[in-house]
């Protein structure tokens, strides 16, 4: 597992030796879970650190992150949710890398929960939780709407559904940052409408690759600018019609 640490420390974080132990005992649980779960397709150990542990870890490349978005500031002890966080990417490796962060773990799949409850067990991991929850149900929920600093997620949806399942979740003057695949332009624009709608606007957009890798990824800054209207986000059937329709 230190080669995980010779990639971050390519863009800046160097990961100390227990945290090595809490990725390499991450790595363990996954393959061991997965053999009776879905839980990834990816199971070559080279790979895993790459296209999941790296890849989480990929946003410490930008040092705004630290300095003006400060949402992985661990003196302000930010506040994350990973919304489906399936098994655990990119909340987990975030969590360890930055033990300060108050995380939260959200998935619609109750036996993906139960993999992470005993990863953060496991890894002695503080102040992260898991809520069983569908993205569009938790984003109406008083408990978790405009809660956090900062809503991430890896799920695969173009980006104006993305926006709408993670927006919501966000306090006004927090970012929503997806992780998005490097053709981002085909969906960009009617994201941009659906973020305005939802109180938001994009700031940056950073594409970069895995140190080591030829494996890319885009990043949307977006920042929340004012309260999302309650009516969103929608249920899922109402979801399939653009939200500016």
């Amino acid at each position: 597992m230190n080669r995980l640490n010779i990639i971050t420390k390519q863009f800046g974080l160097e990961l100390s030796d227990e945290q090595i132990q809490q990725f390499s005992k991450y790595y363990d649980m996954l393959i061991e879970w997965n053999k009776v779960m879905n839980l990834t397709a990816i199971t070559d150990k080279e790979e895993v650190i790459i296209k999941h542990f790296a890849d989480s870890l990929l946003l410490s490349k930008y040092k705004n992150l630290h300095d003006d978005l400060c949402v992985v500031d661990v003196k302000k002890n930010a506040s994350i949710i990973d919304v489906g966080t399936g098994a655990g990417f990119p909340g987990i490796p975030l969590k360890i890398a930055y033990p300060e962060l108050k995380v939260t773990l959200m998935d619609s799949l109750n036996k993906r929960l139960k993999f992470l409850d005993n990863v953060i067990s496991e890894l002695n991991l503080e102040n992260i939780t898991t809520v069983h929850s569908r993205a569009e149900d938790g984003g109406k929920s008083v408990e978790y709407r405009e809660k956090y600093d900062l809503a991430v997620s890896r799920a695969v949806a173009n980006l104006a559904t993305l926006s709408e399942w993670c927006i919501p979740f966000v306090k006004p003057g927090g970012y929503f940052i997806p992780y998005k695949s490097n053709a981002l332009s085909e969906e960009i624009r009617d994201g941009k409408k659906a973020i305005r709608i939802l109180g938001g606007q994009v700031e940056n957009i950073f594409t970069t690759t895995i140190p080591d890798s030829d494996n890319q990824r885009s990043f949307v800054f977006v920042k929340k600018l004012t309260n999302t209207e309650k009516k969103y986000p929608r249920k899922a059937s109402a979801a399939k019609k653009p939200i500016w329709i």
